[in-house]
């Protein structure tokens, strides 16, 4: 946080150069003559921007030109370049599974917060079938991603105590810019992006930008799997005393929902896909009714998120800053679910020996291979508005910041789960018919059908107070009290009972103590201890109702503490971070009706942020992490001491390139190495349930044959490593499992203006 005498010195630079700086780190931009100073907005109260090298807490920034490199296929991959994050995101562009510093849990991302311009995209880190990266695309409208762990997070913004990153959109500038390109790949895809930027009337800018793209997946399910287009336009005002910025993000994008696959069966790797023509329509049974359904739909978001904010120099050194967003739209979820183990067809069939193919007539006999699949559909209407004020003045040795931060939350869902028959298993395998529970309404395993609505509000006044003890010495600390209420109510069966109600209130403080002292001008050393708390929604609730109704408040408590180094010279930049952590209140469960179990964690480690750009046009990137994380408390004691589930104790990914010239062309070559440990796929740390650890290497070239056209050439996963990132999570026995994406190569052509 680290708001002392800094915050003097750079406010008149907020408005513009600080708070809305679209200018990338040194480390990753091509060369200068002079070292652009790096500004985060993440971790200051209302985003008010402050230098990296003054930070005393853990923040990485990715800037276009490292995006660009990496080449992320979805949101959640690009946070494979923080440390101290493990990311699964094999599941395609939406429904990823998010873990930071070892918090553990049983999927999505509960310990995440995405925002856009420093607001929050939705309060809610996760609800069942939706977490903050699933309604957020990346394209060519971003300048820099921020990366903030731990630090002063769980007393700003919405109090999110693990991982929040920060997507700084563009800002239009005097100078007329943009940037038209196309992408194609090995799997079909067509993608075209733009962006925009200028000068509409003196002091007055904008940004516009988007894309459009269609592709049948890079899991080929033998139709047009993956469609969307997002537009994006921002509008900035300049003020004698400071700016005004007005944005609106418009996105409609869906991709195939990509779910385990058997394992060491005949024809199976990771190029396999339930989903295909055979199969993508079907007739599910929910309530006392029935639904014909498409699930090409996958899974994806179809909606806006708008906001702004206001910056503005009030006189007597006191900074008035307010940032609001509105996020309303669909994260609806299609899926083929797999129901357990692989079985011949002899095993279910009503006759013992054959079944009948429900779409093409194939008489399949009794040897062939069949799986359960479960038909889930998940509609989620969702519609959250947060606003974060604040108020800082410099009175000297000591700064302060005062601030509110309101926001409210909805969804509205309607699932049917369940609906399960078994197909043919291969490509797009179809449903068969013979087998008595395919041809009944009732399926082959569970049904959970719900309807239901919940609405939340949280309102929290925090504070940070810095105190500059001597040159070289900064100590601060923040407070947050919050107050959060929950409303609820769920009709478990369709049938218009209400089955769970809530009307639930809560009130935590949490804070945040920091010191950071200044070696030189280009490094320090600091060390941070905070405590927050995650707050329950809706389906908090409804899994575990008895828990509820009984006292327990399901908020998770997450206690942290921090000693870092940072280093940022001409050529390199380095940081350290020792971190540890415990969380209370942890919860796990294999499926949405289940009850949670409930537990302790703790972890600790070290993350490493490295970067060095040398004068012959060799650079490098890496980021590493290494952590134990494990059960230190639980109600049931074989579970005590056991590794948390999915979380490897080490990670790397070193991503060289290098610069030269080819005639009168420029060209770059670049690639990334990643590595990572093996990894229990259960808490019950069963010896047939490791996840073997991997290596993966991507490769890229970009050449700009002449000015302002650039070509490059990307291959994701070269060697084709069939890693796993997850078992089967509904069933831990199942010898189910689900690989990292295969190998991929895209081709793209930019002009830029």
């Amino acid at each position: 946080m680290n708001l002392g005498k800094k915050y003097s010195v750079l406010s008149a630079a907020v408005m513009s150069a600080l708070a809305f700086s679209t200018a990338a780190s040194t480390e990753q931009n091509k060369k200068t003559d002079e070292k652009v100073e790096t500004i985060i907005i993440s971790g200051t109260p209302g985003g008010m921007g402050i230098r990296k090298v003054d930070a005393a807490y853990a923040v990485t920034n990715v800037d276009e030109s490292l995006i660009e490199r990496l080449a992320p296929k979805s949101t959640a991959d690009l946070f494979k370049a923080i440390p101290g994050v493990w990311v699964e995101s094999s599941g395609g562009e939406s429904g990823a599974n998010i873990n930071v510093r070892g918090f553990t849990s049983s999927g999505d991302a509960p310990f995440l917060t995405v925002s856009l311009d420093g607001s929050p995209v939705y309060p809610a880190p996760t609800l069942s079938f939706l977490e903050n990266s699933s309604i957020f695309r990346i394209d060519e409208t971003i300048s820099m991603m921020e990366g903030l762990r731990g630090g002063p997070n769980p007393v700003l913004s919405n109090g999110q105590p693990g991982l929040t990153t920060n997507f700084r959109l563009k800002r239009g500038q005097a100078d007329t810019e943009g940037t038209f390109k196309y992408t194609t790949s090995d799997y079909g895809l067509q993608r075209v992006d733009g962006v925009l930027s200028g000068e509409l009337s003196e002091d007055f800018y904008y940004m516009v930008g988007g894309y459009i793209k269609r592709s049948s997946g890079i899991r080929d399910a033998g139709f047009t799997s993956e469609k969307g287009h997002q537009f994006t336009i921002k509008l900035t005002k300049e003020l004698e005393n400071g700016e005004i910025n007005v944005y609106t993000r418009q996105t409609d994008d869906t991709g195939a929902w990509y779910l385990p696959t058997p394992l060491n069966e005949q024809g199976v790797d990771a190029e396999f896909t339930q989903l295909g023509s055979l199969n993508r329509q079907a007739t599910i049974y929910a309530g006392n009714g029935k639904a014909d359904i498409d699930l090409a739909e996958g899974r994806g978001w179809k909606g806006h998120v708008s906001g702004g904010s206001i910056s503005l120099e009030l006189g007597n050194d006191w900074h008035f800053i307010d940032r609001f967003s509105l996020t309303q739209g669909d994260a609806n979820t299609y899926g083929l679910v797999p129901g357990g183990n692989v079985l011949n067809l002899s095993d279910v069939a009503d006759n013992g020996t054959s079944a009948i193919g429900a779409a093409t007539g194939t008489v399949y006999s009794a040897d062939t291979r069949v799986q359960d699949y479960g038909r889930w559909v998940v509609l989620k209407d969702i519609e959250a508005f947060t606003n974060d004020l604040a108020f800082s003045k410099d009175f000297g040795k000591i700064s302060s910041a005062f601030g509110l931060y309101t926001a409210t939350t909805s969804a509205k869902d309607w699932w049917s789960l369940g609906n399960s028959a078994y197909h043919v298993l291969a490509q797009g395998g179809e449903m068969l018919t013979g087998i008595a529970c395919n041809d009944s309404t009732e399926g082959c395993g569970f049904n959970y059908d719900i309807n239901s609505t919940g609405d939340a509000t949280t309102v929290a006044f925090y504070t940070t107070q810095s105190y500059l003890a001597t040159d070289e010495l900064t100590l601060d600390l923040g407070l947050r009290s919050e107050r959060h209420e929950v409303d609820y109510s769920v009709d478990e069966g369709l049938d218009g009972k209400i089955t769970k109600t809530v009307d639930y209130s809560a009130r935590k403080t949490s804070w945040t103590v920091g010191a950071d002292y200044k070696l030189n001008d280009i490094s320090g050393v600091f060390v941070r201890f905070n405590k927050g708390f995650k707050m329950p929604y809706f389906d908090d609730f409804r899994d575990n109702y008895d828990t509820y109704n009984s006292g327990d408040q399901l908020i998770k408590e997450v206690s942290q503490s921090e000693i870092g180094y940072k280093y940022m010279g001409e050529n390199m930049d380095f940081f350290a971070t020792l971190f540890a952590n415990e969380v209370k209140g942890e919860s796990f469960s294999t499926r949405p009706d289940l009850p949670a179990k409930r537990f302790t964690t703790e972890a600790h480690g070290i993350e490493l942020d490295f970067n060095y750009n040398h004068d012959s046009g060799f650079s490098i990137n890496l980021n590493g992490t290494w952590q134990n994380s494990e059960i230190a408390e639980s109600p049931d004691s074989t579970l005590t001491g056991n590794k948390s589930q999915r979380i490897p104790d080490w990670q790397l990914r070193v991503t060289p390139s290098y610069e030269f010239e080819v005639g009168d062309m420029f060209a770059t070559v670049y690639g990334t190495i990643s590595a990572v440990d093996s990894r229990f796929s259960d808490i019950q740390n069963t010896p047939n349930a490791v996840l073997d650890g991997y290596e993966k290497i991507d490769l890229g070239i970009t050449l700009e044959p002449m000015e302002q056209v650039q070509l490059q050439l990307s291959v994701d996963n070269l060697t084709d490593e069939q890693g796993l990132t997850e078992g089967d999570p509904r069933n831990p026995a199942a010898a189910n499992g689900r690989y990292i994406l295969p190998r991929s190569i895209k081709f793209s052509v930019a002009y830029n203006f």
